[in-house]
């Protein structure tokens, strides 16, 4: 849902404080909306995240396992992964389906736009539903050691409702493509 709500903030300054190939950091000097002034931090992503949730005729679905170095735990999750800005969704979200579960899709579904931590970041992702699935050969990368769980898509609910599925858009697309499917 639009809004015609124009922008309160005004943005003084900004200075780039770090930089790699997947983000930049950027520090804003800003008036706030109450008029004083203040700053904000910015994350900026260089890549659309992108998530998949394969179902099979049979109603199942898979889950990537992987250590997330950034939590310092292991985390199951639905296929994603980053794609270039200039890439669209659908062309990265097939890329990511064939990288880690080996499979394309005959058929796919746009099911949501999300955004993730909105308060820090300006990250956009995007979640996919990928039918009519042909299996294949997987391409994982070479910092990728991941494991790869096929489930009834209601066993993958249960795990978000036990806590053990703790990704943001794993959780909404499951939710969303439970949904759909009900």
């Amino acid at each position: 849902m639009q809004s015609d709500e124009q922008n309160p903030w005004t943005t003084k300054s900004k200075r780039e404080v770090y930089d790699n190939p997947w983000i930049q950091v950027n520090h804003h000097e800003v008036i706030t909306p109450s008029g004083g002034d203040g700053i904000y931090g910015v994350v900026h992503f260089k890549n659309k995240a992108i998530g998949i949730i394969p179902i099979d005729e049979n109603g199942y679905t898979w889950l990537i396992g992987q250590y997330r170095y950034t939590l310092n735990e292991y985390s199951w999750e639905i296929p994603m992964g980053g794609s270039p800005l200039h890439q669209t969704p659908l062309e990265g979200a097939k890329r990511e389906l064939k990288e880690e579960t080996g499979m394309t899709a005959d058929k796919w579904t746009e099911v949501m736009r999300i955004h993730t931590s909105n308060s820090v970041t300006d990250e956009e992702g995007f979640v996919f539903l990928a039918e009519d699935l042909t299996p294949g050969e997987m391409e994982w990368d070479d910092t990728e050691q991941l494991k790869v769980w096929h489930l009834p898509l209601s066993e993958a609910l249960q795990l978000c409702d036990e806590g053990k599925i703790t990704d943001a858009i794993a959780i909404a697309g499951l939710y969303r493509v439970a949904r759909m499917r009900n």
